[in-house]
């Protein structure tokens, strides 16, 4: 298994939600929730260079044949700009989409049944919706030996 930070974006219209791993790749761990808007991406980037992180996964929303539709395209192109200003500093650094069917519903059930509600629950399930994300990607590793998902 790989073994350095990854950092996980649930890329939303109105935020995105930021977790990361640890050093061995085991556990996810939400970090922040990023307004959409002047400076975004730019916190993004410090994040990433922040927390020393090798690799940003990246939910991709997928419809339930496995298509992809307009949701998607935004994801895609929000990457892309991600991946354009990180490679500055680090050039090295892998942007993989993963997909993202059904993370935060499962985010929303399980900040319920921790007795999160309303507004405290919208605060932060995109952080949640970002961990859910992150730790499918770091088992399906641990699995498989393949790295999650595609490059972008």
């Amino acid at each position: 298994m790989r073994r350095g930070v990854r950092v996980a974006l649930d890329i939303g219209d109105a935020r995105i939600g930021v977790a990361s791993s640890d050093p061995h790749g085991i556990l996810a761990t939400p970090v922040e929730t990023v307004r959409r808007g002047a400076g975004d991406l730019d916190r993004i980037v410090t994040l990433v260079a922040d927390l020393e992180a090798f690799e940003i996964v990246v939910g991709l929303p997928r419809s339930l044949n496995g298509g992809e539709g307009p949701a998607a395209a935004r994801i895609r192109q929000t990457a892309e700009l991600v991946q354009e200003k990180v490679r500055v500093n680090s050039p090295d650094l892998a942007i993989r989409l993963v997909d993202e069917r059904f993370t935060t519903v499962t985010a929303e059930r399980m900040l319920r049944e921790r007795g999160k509600k309303g507004s405290k629950r919208r605060a932060v399930v995109d952080q949640a919706a970002a961990v859910v994300i992150l730790q499918h990607a770091l088992d399906f590793e641990r699995e498989t030996g393949n790295p999650p998902g595609r490059p972008l």
